[in-house]
């Protein structure tokens, strides 16, 4: 039984093959769409977790009397996977712009910032080395804050006043930092709804503070992540002492949104493989009804001497063949969508060569299943009850 032969099979009645055909595109797009929304909406997750700092972990105390140093973060610094260590201080507050009052929490850092807990400034500057040296009194702050005081995310060169036991010490905004991108404000479970940053020496300068109340780890991006994190805690225990130290990161985070988008998209391309078994129906109807069509064609054929098993090989390859092309049709279609998808969300997604071989591979199967009853009918055809028509 030759490709041609087959194809003339199917030609012959292209109107029911084109039918059945579309149902098996449809399902095979169905699930191609969903798996590669479920790539997509995977890449998305894991892209604003980097920018939220997923490679950085928050080092704090958690028994009183419990305080942090340079030393800490020399060593910390020094730990295999680690890329370095910044100091943080923090107070929550008030804080004064123009005639607004409102809530912040103030943190002292360092240069590192940018790096280390992924500050981005979209105006102005972030704290540089010149800042530390000099203990100025400058600050960068979120854009949040900018908006609901000033209606406005520029605010570069305004003046905050920021409260200090009681006591206004005056400020220069000299960088805006998105709002958000930051892990210590995911960690902060928005208790706190603004941020501002100033150089953690002139917090030292003001709370008469030398120790650190945090200290910002960022983790090799190449690295294991959580053999890192094993080594800070250890680390952390033999200086502090076991339980001393909490430790606060995004990658667990990261793993329980990666497994849930996992867990979603496989439901959902289960479900969208339910048309692959009414598309399996619509199969076996058709080749059915081309049974029934090809009577007197089967007979003539019998009675030349066509054995069974040629008889049955003529229909499953028809069936198969109809399945096949569906399916390489629905992947096409199903790349095509995927690849609008992600240029509306701004992904780039490339269809794994593999899942596009398993596509076909099913859809075969499942024209050789479906096309098996109807070959079998045709197969077991006496030529004389074919020849009456």
């Amino acid at each position: 039984m030759g490709l041609m032969s087959v194809m003339a099979d199917i030609w012959r009645s292209r109107s029911r093959s084109a039918l059945t055909m579309s149902a098996v595109a449809i399902g095979i797009f169905s699930v191609t769409v969903i798996s590669a929304a479920g790539q997509i909406g995977t890449a998305k997750i894991n892209d604003s977790l980097d920018d939220m700092g997923v490679n950085s972990v928050l080092v704090e105390a958690q028994e009183a009397g419990v305080a942090l140093s340079d030393s800490d973060i020399d060593a910390l610094g020094g730990l295999s996977g680690v890329n370095g260590a910044m100091p943080l201080m923090a107070q929550v507050t008030k804080c004064e712009l123009i005639e607004s009052n409102v809530s912040c929490m103030v943190w002292g850092v360092n240069e590192k910032a940018d790096e280390i807990i992924s500050m981005k400034a979209i105006h102005g500057r972030l704290i540089d080395r010149s800042d530390l040296k000099k203990a100025e009194n400058i600050c960068v702050i979120d854009d949040e804050i900018a908006l609901e005081t000033y209606g406005r995310t520029n605010i570069v060169g305004k003046t905050v006043s920021v409260n200090f036991g009681g006591k206004y010490t005056d400020f220069t905004v000299v960088g805006v930092a998105e709002s958000g991108l930051s892990p210590i404000q995911n960690m902060m479970n928005d208790a706190v709804p603004y941020f501002v940053y100033i150089p953690y020496t002139t917090a030292q300068n003001i709370s008469g503070k030398s120790e650190y109340d945090k200290i910002a780890v960022l983790l090799d991006k190449n690295g294991d992540g959580e053999t890192a994190i094993d080594r800070i805690k250890t680390c952390m225990a033999n200086v502090k002492g076991e339980g001393s130290i909490k430790i606060s990161e995004l990658q667990s985070q990261k793993k329980q949104l990666d497994g849930i988008l996992a867990a979603a998209t496989s439901a959902l391309s289960f479900t969208a493989g339910i048309s692959l078994a009414v598309a399996s129906v619509s199969v076996m109807t058709a080749m059915l009804v081309s049974v029934g069509e090809r009577k007197r064609e089967i007979g003539i054929k019998k009675s030349l001497g066509a054995r069974n098993i040629r008889i049955v090989g003529e229909f499953l390859a028809e069936s198969t063949m109809i399945c096949i092309i569906g399916s390489i049709v629905g992947i096409a279609a199903g790349c095509a969508a995927a690849f609008v998808i992600g240029l509306a969300v701004g992904e780039s997604f490339v269809m794994q060569t593999d899942i596009m071989l398993i596509a076909v591979a099913v859809s075969a199967v499942i024209g050789m299943i479906s096309g098996s009853y109807p070959a079998y009918k045709a197969a077991r055809m006496k030529p004389v009850d074919a020849l009456k028509m």
